[in-house]
């Protein structure tokens, strides 16, 4: 690790957009929008603030999570009109001009915010365009071609680092980031998100806590349909600081997908933009506490490209750069005439908020549970002892 600026590197160039998927709910809108809002919100001007363009990554670093055989599928498939297989060509994962090429530039923004973080450049890093965290060893997924956390991490661990901690708050499981790591003790892996049994990808149980030798490595929260802020937060201070404080990562990686909100059309979680908002500056907050602030955020999945997305990930970046954006503040008019110039049909919000209520009680072990108190319960007895934390302790 080098000496540390504290500035910001935000990884940003429009050629991001060219991961696209066509008609698909993937839409790179979501990115353009938010880039837009936090440039009209000065966010992007800052102090400290740097705006780097990406380089795509190579296949040295893509192949230290994909497979050789995986990288040659995706170069090949725009060329091949019969092309099948490697999860390509599907209707969540179709075949695209410059498909490698995108994908590869994405990882690359990925790459580069995780060295500027780890060799001291910047304090934190930010890659809006990433957190592409379903792509698997040999197959892709849930919209990602290539697993830009994953690579993002492992070039981490090849720098020197020992211990990586990634927390993924997306409405779905951080399944790939999960598998690519699960046998290697020096990466925990924790994903917050709605419950298997009602979601894709269909995995992320309480029971899943790492591979042999590296028991612990993974912490997974499935919540139940319908949680919403309250609950959320409730289950997030309740398992994620006591292991990060547990692990004492060197780093912090986190995948923030805006599609737990309660706008989603893809999920039914029912989180606000204050509460997602919340969950950034709880992010920060532990950075800061037990890595320097050594914190690289992504992007990630939502579907709610004008009413959601920009404001939640323009939270993210202005927490990530410094002063939180007051959530009262209103949407800049300029930025309102381009998301509907963009999306006619999207309802445009006035304001940075939903004006919802972010307490929470914080948890307990007793009194009468409710779904989401038992699903915090699970996780804890899953994973907590294998830190030597007592999963009934609410200090712990």
């Amino acid at each position: 690790m080098g000496a540390m600026s504290d500035g910001t590197v935000v990884i940003w160039d429009e050629r991001l957009l060219t991961y696209d998927l066509g008609d698909h709910p993937l839409d790179p809108v979501r990115v353009e929008l938010t880039l837009a809002l936090a440039r009209e919100l000065g966010i992007l001007d800052r102090p400290g603030v740097r705006v780097v363009p990406p380089t795509p990554a190579d296949d040295s670093a893509l192949a230290r999570v994909h497979r050789p055989d995986y990288l040659d599928a995706v170069r090949a498939a725009p060329h091949d009109p019969l092309f099948s297989g490697y999860g390509l060509g599907t209707s969540d994962n179709p075949i695209f001009e410059g498909m490698h090429e995108a994908s590869a530039l994405v990882a690359g923004a990925s790459l580069a915010a995780a060295e500027a973080v780890w060799r001291g450049e910047a304090r934190r890093a930010v890659n809006i365009a990433g957190g592409l965290h379903h792509a698997m060893p040999s197959r892709a997924a849930g919209f990602c071609v290539y697993n830009d956390p994953a690579v993002a991490i492992a070039r981490l661990l090849d720098l020197g680092a020992e211990r990586v901690a990634y927390v993924d708050v997306d409405v779905h499981h951080g399944d790939g980031v999960q598998q690519m790591f699960y046998g290697d003790p020096r990466v925990l892996t924790i994903s917050l998100h709605e419950t298997p049994l009602a979601l894709f990808p269909g995995t992320g149980f309480s029971d899943e806590i790492g591979g042999a030798g590296a028991e612990g490595s993974a912490a997974n929260l499935p919540l139940p349909p319908g949680t919403g802020d309250a609950g959320w937060l409730r289950a997030f201070h309740a398992v994620v600081p006591p292991l990060l404080r547990a692990f004492r990562p060197q780093i912090l990686v986190t995948q923030c997908g805006a599609d737990s909100h309660r706008l989603d059309p893809l999920a039914d979680l029912r989180l606000s933009v204050d509460g997602q908002r919340a969950s950034y500056l709880a992010l920060r907050a532990l950075a800061d506490e037990l890595c320097d602030g050594r914190w690289v955020a992504t992007g990630g999945g939502g579907y709610a490209l004008v009413e959601v997305v920009p404001r939640a990930w323009s939270h993210l970046l202005a927490v990530a750069t410094g002063e939180p954006v007051d959530p009262d503040t209103p949407t800049p008019p300029a930025w309102r005439s381009l998301a509907r110039a963009r999306r006619p049909e999207r309802e445009v919000p006035p304001r940075m908020t939903d004006d919802a209520d972010v307490s929470y009680e914080p948890w307990q072990p007793s009194g009468e549970p409710d779904a989401v108190d038992r699903a915090i319960l699970a996780t804890r007895r899953a994973v907590f002892p294998l830190y030597g934390l007592d999963p009934q302790d609410p200090a712990a």
